[in-house]
Formats: structure tokens, sequence, C-alpha cells
């Protein structure tokens, strides 16, 4: 190929090439798609959800719940209603989320034991869940604007496309959380909480996602505590979308009386 035909079509691949790069989403953008992917696809859902806690020695301990949630109005708003079927100790515990993007949430649980309702300070969102490796922000989501969010680049995970984003909070135990993010899907596939000197403290990994009522649904999940050995697995099931929750579900009555409609 002579230099000058070389040099033109150099050129043309180079123009191909460029509008890709030029056309990322920002790294904002990428996390505000896969925040609405995880935590809002459809109106609204229900879960049968296992939760498996599992110490470094391999002893394990099981949470059998079922989750609802409803997205309210257009601006974010969201409600979270967990009921606890298993094991004893927790039967009948129920936790509820009012989600404000705009404000901090608020949070309760219901303790079946003290028969009582305990508000859950915002101070409290990323102490564990439950005993999980998982924290109450981990299951109701974060706010986008916690965070600041910058695309570090574009690779493959495990056979799939991924962008690959740094979002450091504004006030947070971690330093720093880097996400792989699904660039068809829009889910998380893995996530890294690192600390100031950039120590991995907890490691999230997406282990199955698969399509349920036409929603891609993280079915399968994992929580890692490096620091502890601790790790906590959790299993999606018997999942549906837009059913027609009503709002009035997500109130403190039910609570204390749970809604033995959507809660089986």
């Amino acid at each position: 190929m002579k230099p000058v035909l070389r040099s033109v079509v150099l050129l043309l691949v180079l123009a191909v090439r460029a509008p890709v790069h030029a056309a990322d989403p920002s790294g904002a953008e990428i996390v505000k798609r896969s925040l609405d992917a995880f935590y809002y696809a459809g109106s609204d859902m229900r879960a049968r959800v296992t939760m498996k806690l599992i110490n470094p020695q391999g002893q394990v301990r099981s949470r059998d719940m079922t989750m609802l949630r409803l997205n309210t109005g257009t601006s974010g708003d969201q409600r979270y209603y967990i009921y606890f079927h298993a094991p004893a100790d927790v039967k009948g515990t129920a936790f509820l989320v009012w989600k404000y993007p705009a404000k901090e949430d608020d949070r309760w649980i219901y303790v079946p034991a003290l028969k009582l309702v305990k508000r859950i300070a915002a101070d409290d969102k990323r102490s564990s869940f439950v005993g999980s490796d998982f924290t109450y922000e981990d299951v109701s989501g974060r706010d986008l604007e916690d965070e600041t969010h910058t695309l570090l680049r574009s690779e493959d995970l495990a056979g799939r496309p991924v962008y690959v984003v740094e979002s450091k909070p504004k006030a947070a135990e971690y330093a720093r959380r880097i996400s792989w993010i699904d660039r068809e899907r829009w889910l998380p596939l893995k996530e890294e909480y690192q600390d100031a000197r950039g120590a991995t403290m907890r490691v999230f990994t997406a282990d199955k996602v698969e399509q349920a009522d036409k929603h891609w649904t993280v079915t399968a999940r994992t929580m890692k505590n490096l620091q502890s050995g601790h790790r906590t697995e959790v299993v999606f099931q018997e999942i549906a979308y837009d059913m027609g929750l009503r709002p009035d579900v997500f109130t403190e009555r039910y609570l204390r009386d749970a809604p033995a409609q959507w809660v089986r």
C-alpha cells in the first residue's frame, strides 16, 4: 500500500473510532443509569429473598424474607418493605424505607419481641443490615449526589463489556468505590470499596443475572468483607414486577401487621 493511501486509510479508521470514545457517557450518567436499572426497574417489585451469612470458618446463618418495592412519582422517591419469615429469632421483623433522592431517607424497623417500631437514624444508613455484610444503604440504594463519579476506562469482565467508574463519597466509611457496570444492561457486576490507603474493604459481585418480566435482574449476589473474612450471599426468587402495589402497604401499620396478600 502506498504511503499516501496508507495515511488516508489510517485517518479514516481513526475518524470511525474517535466518536466511540467521545460519545462515552460521563461517570455520573453511567452511575445514574446503573442505579435506575438496579433499584428502579418496573413501577414496583416483589421477590422472595434468601440471605446466607457465612463466617470465615464456613458456618452459615440464614435469613428468609420477602422484599417489596414501590416507585412513587417521578422524582425518584421510593418505598421499600422487607418482612422476615425465618429464622425464629427474627421472624416477624419488618423493615421500612421511604427513600428521597433530595434529602435523607426515612427508615424504620419493627422488632416483634419488643413490639416496638424503631426509627433508624440517618447516620446508621451505612451500618450492617441485620448482621450481614450489606448496609442499609446497599439494600435500598444510595443517592447519585452522595458521591462524585469519574469514568476510568472500558473493558470486559467475565465476557461482558463494562464501564469502570470511580465514585468518591462526600461522607462514608470508604474513600472510594470502583464499579464495573455492564455497558448494555447497566447493572453493576462488581464493586470494590476501598479505604484511604487504597486497600479493598468490601467486594460486591453479581453472581447471576437473569431476565424477570423483561427486566435484567441480579438474582444472586455476594458481599465479602475482606477485613473480617465474613461474606453474605443473597438469592432472589419468585421475582415479579409491575403488580400494582398500593402505597398504604408501605406504612407503619403494616410493619406491625404484615400485608398477607404480598407477604407469604
